[in-house]
C-alpha cells in the first residue's frame, strides 16, 4: 500500500523509538540486577531493593520482547503494533519501579513512544499470516509446558517434588527440564514423579524442536530466499487467484506497472539469467525457473491462477509457455503479446485466449493522431507518461 510521506516518515519514527526503548530496558535491566537498590526519584524510599531487582530482571525479558516488536514493525504487521502498545506501559513501570538514574531516558522515551506510535497506526496493517503447522507447532509448545507446570504442582510436596511449592516453581522445574538444562536444583523422588518428569523430558524436547523447525525455519529460509531473490516454498503455496508472467522482457515492464497499480497479486516466472536481484528489490515477486516447464508452473501455482500472461521479446518462447500451460491447465486464461504481427495468429493455435500486438496497436494510434484524433494522443501520452514514471 502506497503511503503519504509524513505517515511514512512517523512509521520509521516509531520503529526507531521502539528499538531505542527495546536497547534502554535491556541496560537499565542489567544495571538494576547489578545493583538493585533504588535510589533516585520520588519513588525511591518506598521500593524494597527485591522488587527493583525483579523489575531488573523482568526489565531485561521485556527489552527482548521490545526488540521482536520492533522488528514487527519494520513488517508493517498490526500484532506488532498491539504488542508495543501493550509493552510501553511495561518499560514505564520497570522503569519508575528501578528508580535510579539510568532509568530516566527509559521512562522518557516510553512516554514519547505513546503517541507517535498512536499517529503511525495506519502505517502498521499487515497481518500475520501463520501457517497450519506453525500454528499446531505453537499450540504443541505451549501445550506440553502447560502439561508440565500443572502435572508437577500436582505431585508438589510429598507426593514427588519436594521443592516446589508454587506453580512458578512448577513452570521453572517444567521448562528447565523440557529444554534439557536440568540444573538439578529440583528432582523428583518418587516412582509416579519420575514416570512423570520422562514424559516431560520426552515431550518437551520434542515440542521444542518441532517449534524451532516450524516457527523459525520458514523465517531463515524466506531470508535467504530472499537475498538469493527467490520466493519461498510455503510462499508459493499461499499464491491463490493471482496472475503468473510467464518470462520476463522489454514488453513486461508496463504488465508489471498495470497489475501494481490493480492491487492483483502476481509472480513473474524468469529464468536465471534475468536480473532477479532487481527486480525483488522492487518488490516483485520472482520464481526463477524455465515459463516454458511444466513443474515450474505447477511451482508458480498456475492451477490456482487468475490468468498466465506471455510477454516477452521472443515470440517463440511465449509459444512455448503457452502450449505448457494450455496442455497442463485448459482452464487457465491465457494472454499473450506477438512482438512480430505475422505472429499473432501462431500464439493462438498455441492455445492463447487473447493475442495482443503492440506493434499494431502503436501503429494504429500513431494514424489516428496524424488524421487529428486527439483521444489517439492522449492514450499515447498516457502510455508514456506511465513509463516515465517507472
Amino acid at each position: 500500500m502506497d503511503l503519504p510521506g509524513a505517515e511514512r516518515v512517523t512509521g520509521r519514527a516509531a520503529v526507531a523509538l521502539t528499538l531505542a526503548v527495546a536497547a534502554l530496558s535491556v541496560a537499565v535491566g542489567i544495571l538494576g540486577i547489578v545493583d538493585p537498590t533504588a535510589s533516585f526519584g520520588p519513588l525511591a524510599r518506598y521500593i524494597p531493593p527485591a522488587v527493583s531487582q525483579v523489575a531488573g530482571f523482568t526489565g531485561a525479558l521485556t527489552g527482548f520482547l521490545m526488540v521482536m516488536s520492533a522488528f514487527g514493525l519494520r513488517r508493517g504487521l498490526r500484532v506488532a503494533w498491539y504488542s508495543t502498545l501493550v509493552l510501553l506501559p511495561v518499560t514505564l513501570l520497570q522503569g519508575l519501579v528501578q528508580a535510579t538514574p539510568y532509568s530516566v531516558p527509559l521512562v522518557v522515551l516510553s512516554v514519547v513512544s505513546f503517541p507517535l506510535l498512536a499517529a503511525a497506526r495506519g502505517r502498521f496493517d499487515e497481518p500475520l499470516s501463520l501457517s497450519t503447522s506453525q500454528l499446531a507447532a505453537g499450540g504443541a509448545l505451549f501445550g506440553v509446558q502447560a502439561y508440565g507446570t500443572i502435572g508437577t504442582y500436582a505431585l508438589r510436596g510429598d507426593r514427588g517434588f519436594p521443592g516446589v511449592a508454587t506453580l512458578l516453581d512448577a513452570f521453572y522445574y517444567t521448562l528447565v527440564t523440557s529444554s534439557t538444562v536440568g540444573y538439578g536444583d529440583l528432582a523428583p523422588v518418587t516412582q509416579e514423579a519420575r514416570l512423570f518428569s520422562l514424559s516431560v523430558l520426552v515431550l518437551g524436547t520434542a515440542s521444542f524442536a518441532i517449534a524451532l523447525t516450524a516457527l523459525l525455519g520458514p523465517a531463515i529460509e524466506a531470508r535467504f530466499a530472499s537475498a538469493l531473490g527467490r520466493m519461498t516454498q510455503s510462499q508459493l503455496e499461499s499464491l491463490d487467484d493471482h496472475v503468473v508472467v510467464a518470462g520476463y522482457g522489454d514488453l513486461t515492464e508496463p504488465i508489471l506497472t498495470e497489475l501494481r497499480a490493480s492491487g492483483r497479486q502476481f509472480l513473474v516466472v524468469a529464468s536465471a539469467d534475468t536480473d532477479v536481484a532487481d527486480l525483488r528489490e522492487r518488490d516483485v515477486d520472482v520464481l526463477v525457473g524455465d515459463p516454458g516447464d511444466e513443474a515450474t508452473l505447477r511451482r508458480a501455482g498456475v492451477d490456482r491462477a487468475r490468468a498466465v500472461v506471455a510477454a516477452t521479446n521472443d515470440d517463440g518462447e511465449d509459444a512455448l509457455s503457452i502450449l505448457t500451460v494450455t496442455e497442463a491447465y485448459p482452464d487457465v486464461r491465457v494472454v499473450a503479446a506477438a512482438t512480430e504481427q505475422e505472429n499473432e495468429s501462431k500464439l493462438r493455435r498455441a492455445g492463447a485466449d487473447a493475442v495482443i500486438s503492440p506493434a499494431v496497436i502503436g501503429g494504429r494510434l500513431i494514424a489516428r493522431s496524424a488524421l487529428g484524433d486527439r483521444d489517439a494522443e492522449r492514450e499515447a501520452a498516457d502510455v508514456l507518461e506511465d513509463r516515465g514514471a517507472e
